[in-house]
């Protein structure tokens, strides 16, 4: 029972990361002393980043390698080729409103669950960076204390560290594909607000058209219709652009890590400590009730009982159709139910996003703090770092709407537009009309989500590429130095 009740709890938790890095091992032989110009003999160098793994079930790892596939580009090309036949199609069929219906319903299901691969991309995104956050901290410890050997046993100040070729080390880090950089140009004009600003544009010309058309069903169709190939291609895209920075960013750490490595072992080499590197604990954000419950929500929508409860929604669907005629109305009833909690899952996706981006900053400016703190020790400038361009008034009012709208309040908010729908459509009596009540308003308001994530996803995968740009620049640097002062005491 107690088991049970932990299980049930444990979703929403973003308890403490624990991490420590693998110590580099050397031989010491004798006494190593830095006065006695002599080193240690390298034995073993643990210099291979693997992405952390975390303790899962079959199930949920082999629903990791799902989500990975949905975000290839071969999945990308299938949906969009989906969407052209389906666009030439609809030049015959497009006036027929069981045609859009079903058109409809393809959007939420397919929707439904790029979703739920969404959450999961967000949450194993997180625990990753965490890690890795962890396990530099954890290095820093022990090179910290080595540098510290090494400057009380120098004779002479060192001003300043040779300087290395910038556009060397820019060839060294790994270069962003000419995919990825169509996929950054087409999401930063996705995601711009004059993109925005026309999405509602056309939203409110489509309702200047109601009277017109007797605000009629096949009126209401025409806009679910196209905010349903807009989600469709939107959602996709997503997935893609985020399994390419996850490519991006574990080379990008992997050298990382490979220079941290490097880094450990010649001051270990030179100065013969052998203190083992000790883990490091970074505490887990501080949540209120109400974005406790949000982060419930999303553990459970990005894992495998998420998937699990919409096959047993088809399955009930299916099995109902018979008794309903599959009629119009048949077809619609998935499309409502996947439609509003696509809607809820936009607001939670947002919310998600920013907080545990917060959280990841905080992880990160931890380790610059202590990079920096070692530049201190050793008394030379570190190297000039790569920033993000946040300015412009475009990028201003982008960031504001991203705040605004990953507000914990909003979330919220977006769960009672739930549920005002569903009593709305209840007092129709769940009629063809009462259903598209609550497909349009979620179609609209999620496509408007989906494009804000967009946008803050391009800032932050900017963000990330400078941030570990930055760090493996600064290693550098100190290997650098470290080599220089062995150097300097060979001589």
């Amino acid at each position: 029972m107690e088991r049970f009740i932990k299980a049930i709890c444990s979703p929403g938790a973003k308890g403490a990361t624990v991490g420590c890095a693998p110590t580099q091992r050397v031989d010491l032989g004798a006494a190593v002393n830095l006065s006695d110009d002599m080193v240690a003999i390298y034995v073993e160098n643990f210099d291979k980043y693997d992405p952390p793994i975390f303790q899962k079930k079959l199930f949920d790892r082999y629903l990791d390698k799902v989500v990975h596939v949905a975000g290839s580009g071969y999945v990308f090309v299938l949906v969009i080729s989906i969407l052209l036949v389906w666009a030439f199609l609809g030049i015959k069929f497009g006036q027929e409103e069981m045609w859009q219906v079903v058109i409809s319903d393809f959007q939420a299901i397919f929707c439904y669950i790029f979703d739920s691969f969404l959450m999961r991309q967000q949450l194993i995104s997180h625990d990753s960076l965490m890690s890795v956050a962890a396990s530099l901290r954890s290095r820093n410890i022990s090179n910290t204390r080595m540098l510290k050997q090494i400057v009380e046993n120098q004779s002479e100040k060192v001003s300043e560290i040779e300087c290395l070729d910038e556009d060397m080390i820019a060839s060294e880090f790994p270069k962003i594909g000419w995919l990825g950089r169509l996929s950054n140009f087409v999401a930063g004009v996705l995601g711009h607000i004059v993109t925005v600003i026309l999405y509602w544009v056309c939203i409110f010309i489509w309702i200047g058209f109601g009277h017109y058309c007797g605000w009629s069903n096949q009126w209401q169709l025409y806009i679910n219709s196209a905010t349903s190939a807009l989600m469709v291609f939107v959602f996709v895209f997503l997935e893609n652009i985020r399994e390419q920075h996850r490519q991006y960013s574990e080379s990008c750490m992997a050298l990382v890590y490979k220079t941290d490595s490097a880094l450990e072992l010649r001051l270990r080499t030179i100065t013969g400590n052998t203190i083992d590197n000790e883990p490091v604990v970074i505490p887990g954000p501080y949540v209120s009730r109400t974005q406790r419950a949000i982060y419930y929500y999303a553990d459970v929508v990005g894992t495998l009982v998420g998937i699990v409860l919409m096959g047993i929604v088809l399955v009930v669907w299916i099995v109902i159709g018979p008794a309903m005629k599959f009629d119009a109305n048949w077809w619609l009833i998935i499309g409502t139910y996947t439609g509003l909690i696509g809607m809820n899952d936009g607001f939670v996706l947002r919310n998600v996003f920013y907080h545990l981006g917060l959280h990841e900053d905080f992880a990160f400016d931890q380790v610059r703090s202590e990079d920096l703190a070692m530049y201190d020790i050793i008394g030379v400038p570190p190297p000039a770092e790569d920033e993000v361009l946040e300015s412009g008034l475009s990028y201003r009012i982008s960031a504001s709407v991203g705040w605004f709208c990953s507000h914990q309040v909003v979330a919220v908010f977006g769960f009672l537009i739930l549920i005002g729908l569903v009593v709305g459509a209840s007092v129709m009596k769940w009629t063809t009309t009462g259903q598209l009540l609550c497909n349009i308003p979620p179609s609209i308001i999620e496509s408007f989500f989906m494009i804000i994530l967009i946008s803050s996803q391009d800032m932050a995968d900017a963000k990330r590429r400078a941030m570990l740009f930055n760090i493996y620049k600064r290693r550098r640097y100190l290997l650098l130095y470290v080599n220089s002062r062995a150097i300097s005491g060979e001589k």
